[in-house]
This record gives C-alpha cells, structure tokens and sequence, in this order.
C-alpha cells in the first residue's frame, strides 16, 4: 500500500486567505497543511506544544514598522528562527459572485487594510468603511452571510478560497508595501534541513543600563565587520528603563567570525539568546 504523503502543519494567526497563507505557501510550498489561529501566542504555544510543525509569523511591515508582540514571544518561547520571506500586500475589492461594483455600499476589512486605502475609499464616497477583525474574515463573513451590498478588503487568495469575485485589484494607497515574515520550528527541529544555506542571524540580548554598553556590545559585531540589518529594542519586564536588543546581521552561524562575535557579545552582555540562522 502506498504511504500517504505527510504535509507540514505550519501555523499562522488569521483565517483562511490572509497575506500570513500566502508567507506560508511562499516558505513551504505544496508541503503545507495550513492551519490558522486567531492569536499570535495560541501559534507559538501550538508549536511549543508540537499540535503544528512550523509557524509562520509577521515581523515587520514598511509602512507600519514592527509586530512588537512577535519580538516578545521569539524571546519567551523556545523557538528557532528557519526561513525568511517577504510579501507584496496587495489590497482587492472583493465581493460575492454577480455583486457588481455599483450594488456596494458597505465594505469591511482590518482597519489597517482599511487606512491603506484611503484613496480608494475617498475617491468612493457612497461605501461606507466598516472594521472587521481580519481582512481574509471579512471575506469569509460575505460568503457566510450572502451580502449582496457588500464587499470586503483582502488578498486573491482570500477571493479563491471562499468563493469570491475581484471587483477591483491593486486599491492600496502606497505599492510599496510588504510584509516580512519568519518561519519557526521548535528548537531543535527537524524541518532545517530542508532550508536554503543561511545568510542572516537573528539574536537578542540585554545590556546593563550604564554608559556605553550597548557600544560595547555592537562592537563584537563591527570589529569583525559584520553587517546589521536591523536593530530593535523592547522593554525588560522586570527592570525599569533596561532594554532587549533584537538585532539581524548578515552572515551564517557556522562562520568563525560569527561565532568569535557571539562569544565576545555573551561576556559583555548580560543576556543573549541566539534566535536563529536562515
């Protein structure tokens, strides 16, 4: 008997359709199983909790900076940080089959999506914006509810998978949109095999709140020329006005100028957390 073929459960927070889909089909392909959560941490404790293989998370957007409760929960959870993508965020009009543009009179999306397209919507001032709790959910509540006077604001994907017919495609304000995503296993996985040869390091660590500690630090990555790529801090619950630093640099954790860097970083840091090579 043939074996049937095993397809990574990779998780990812909205429903059905959303841009994190599309990072999932990006990073994995026709080898994922999909399956949506309504919450950031209810996918990073299925992962923890290996009811999924892989996460796909949002990071950062560059219009509207970064997902800081993601930057939390990479440090909090035993994670490692595989693969990387980015995705072009193009907003569609999206209503039910024979809805014609002009039968619109309301439409419904995330109210991000909604203010990344302002133009459209001031351009059409008889539709009425409504917020919903996701751009892909609004067009799932059209196809549960058979609205004939409305539409709603999200990816093709979404259109495709409940059934729906783009009225019009590309209504964003800025096309210089994208979101960057990271792909997650728990640490010590399997599935980082299967990755391309790593390029970047993803680490966090702590510093004393004294001067010129966080030059010292920055230092074990210059001195060895090292390229950063983004630096972000977030509070230290626990320790009024000290910080983590989550910094992206350019390089592979089995290079030795790397490891020599990590190990410098560890002994003027007072905490570091390698989040991982992709």
């Amino acid at each position: 008997m043939k074996q049937a073929k095993q397809y990574l459960r990779a998780g990812f927070q909205g429903e059905r359709g959303a841009f994190s889909e599309i990072a999932v089909r990006q990073l994995l392909g026709s080898e994922s199983d999909p399956i949506p959560f309504e919450w950031f941490d209810g996918v990073f404790h299925a992962l923890i909790e290996k009811k999924i293989d892989a996460a796909v998370i949002p990071m950062e957007n560059t219009l509207h900076g970064s997902v800081i409760e993601n930057f939390d929960h990479l440090f909090n959870h035993d994670v490692e940080v595989i693969g990387e993508t980015s995705v072009r965020i193009v907003h569609n009009l999206i209503a039910l089959p024979g809805v014609a543009f002009k039968d619109v009179k309301e439409v419904y999306s995330h109210p991000v999506a909604l203010n990344q397209c302002l133009k459209f919507l001031k351009d059409n001032p008889r539709i009425e914006k409504k917020t919903f709790y996701d751009t892909a959910g609004s067009v799932k509540m059209l196809a549960e509810t058979k609205r004939r006077d409305a539409a709603a604001i999200a990816s093709n994907l979404a259109a495709d998978i409940y059934g729906a017919r783009i009225l019009k495609r590309g209504i964003e304000d800025d096309r210089a949109n994208f979101t960057r995503f990271f792909l997650l296993q728990r640490r010590g996985g399997q599935i980082k095999g299967k990755m391309p040869l790593a390029r970047k390091v993803s680490i966090v660590f702590s510093t004393r709140n004294e001067p010129g500690s966080l030059f010292r630090a920055l230092a074990a990555l210059a001195l060895r020329d090292i390229s950063l790529t983004k630096i972000e801090s977030r509070p230290l619950k626990g320790k009024p006005w000290e910080y983590l630093f989550y910094v992206d640099f350019e390089g592979s954790l089995k290079e030795s100028k790397v490891q020599n860097a990590l190990r410098h970083l560890e002994e003027v840091a007072d905490e570091l957390k390698v989040l991982g090579g992709y």
